[in-house]
């Protein structure tokens, strides 16, 4: 199964672009930050993550939010263009 789900903030966003398909969709880079317990020892995680949310409904949700909002996104990892990274495909928020 393929479903992430991250707590995290909005600290990047671009503009509505479209897809060769003529959806809209808005590349963004979430910022997460908590602490883990890995082999028994806490642990401080900090990571940036490249997303895009495409679609009418998401990109009008997520396009809404101000800079340094956080909150649960939902959805799935695909490789980057050019087969380069990974990409976080943003489908839900809350």
């Amino acid at each position: 199964m393929n479903r992430l789900v991250l707590s995290a903030t909005l600290s990047q966003r671009g503009a509505v672009r479209y897809t060769p398909a003529g959806l809209p969709a808005l590349d963004l880079v979430l910022a997460h930050g908590s602490e883990v317990s890995e082999d028994g020892q806490p642990r401080k995680v900090t990571v940036d993550v490249k997303a895009v949310a495409v679609g009418e409904r998401i990109t009008r949700q997520v396009g809404a939010l101000v800079l340094g909002t956080g909150g649960t996104f939902a959805g799935f990892l695909a490789s980057g263009r050019n087969g380069r990274g990974l990409i976080f495909h943003i489908t839900s928020f809350d």
